[in-house]
């Protein structure tokens, strides 16, 4: 082992490809472990990976060996069970945790948010379950010393990611001259963090002293409203898009697979305090606006007609939510 190694449990999502990259372009020897599936984000060239479904403890550890790794970066548990710290007990300097900033009281009793915000989500299992994770960890770092740091990202997208409602499908209608639905009055502020920003927070903080038994968010200092998140992507698109406010409450009833995430997180300003962050990573900040984020995003899509998908299920809901306003 060497204290600039680091083994990624996942690598390939919207929020660990980036951190990865350049993980790897500052030094670290970066092995990811993951199933070896297909994604739309190859990892660089010269990054070891290892194969294996990290729901099977027998399967990392045979996977792994006997080997030991100056980090260890998991982004693949979301409930307690999943938790792999037996098996890298005595095997790892930092054990990296990705949380999530939907954990914090929802909805905030003041803005910003800062990590002394109170974790409490009673709308959403996917934080509650985030929280309970963390619990774990607390107790066991109060417990025997583990070398845990739990970072909780925001809504961290990439040029593949949408962050709005219907994914591309709010693109199509914007294009075809169809109204958008926006949740809310399309007021609320929404923290929305590029996934190479997100990244030099985190990589910041692997293998930092100072991090060992702290919780950092890691999101941007940008925080447009919902109305002007459409906007710039519309504008990516070259069209000026047509907005209809529908209540959270109305879309949740609708489509609970949004509503959870809507009433948990999305329906609430959410402004973060990043000093905590910078304090020990000072050159992390925000470099990628959304206005620009928002080309990348259109131009990907642009260059491939297959990625083009219209959600036709998704399409129709947009449909009857506007046909029941009258």
């Amino acid at each position: 082992m060497t204290a600039k190694s680091v083994l990624f449990l996942g690598g390939t999502g919207i929020i660990s490809s980036a951190s990865v990259a350049l993980a790897a372009e500052r030094g670290w020897e970066v092995t990811v472990l993951n199933r070896g599936e297909s994604t739309k984000r190859p990892l660089p060239d010269g990054i070891e990976t290892l194969q294996a479904d990290v729901r099977d403890t027998e399967a990392v550890t045979a996977a792994i060996g006997n080997r030991r790794f100056g980090v260890v970066a998991d982004f693949l548990s979301f409930t307690p069970g999943q938790l792999h710290l037996d098996t890298f007990r005595d095997r790892t300097g930092q054990y990296v945790f990705i949380s999530s900033a939907s954990a914090y009281q929802t909805p905030p009793s003041r803005l910003p948010i800062t990590e002394s915000t109170p974790l409490r989500n009673p709308f959403w299992e996917y934080s509650r379950n985030k929280i309970a994770c963390e619990d774990v960890l607390v107790a066991e770092y109060r417990a025997s010393g583990y070398p845990l740091t739990i970072v909780r990202p925001s809504h961290t997208y990439d040029r593949t990611a949408l962050p709005t409602l219907g994914g591309w499908t709010d693109v199509e209608r914007m294009r075809r001259g169809a109204p958008v639905v926006v949740h809310g009055d399309g007021s609320s502020l929404w923290t929305i963090t590029h996934t190479r920003d997100f990244a030099v927070g985190f990589v910041g903080l692997l293998g930092h002293p100072a991090a060992i038994g702290e919780a950092f968010h890691i999101t941007g200092d940008e925080a447009p409203t919902w109305d002007a998140i459409y906007r710039a992507l519309g504008a990516a698109a070259g069209v000026e898009p047509e907005i209809v406010h529908v209540t959270s409450d109305v879309i949740a009833a609708a489509a609970p697979d949004l509503g959870a995430g809507l009433l948990g997180d999305k329906t609430h300003s959410s402004v973060f305090d990043n000093s905590k962050l910078k304090a020990l990573v000072p050159d992390f900040g925000q470099r990628t606006l959304f206005s620009d984020g928002a080309r990348e995003i259109v131009e990907w899509y642009d260059a491939d007609e297959s990625r083009r998908v219209v959600d036709a299920e998704t399409d129709s809901l947009f449909d009857r939510l506007l046909a029941d306003r009258g």
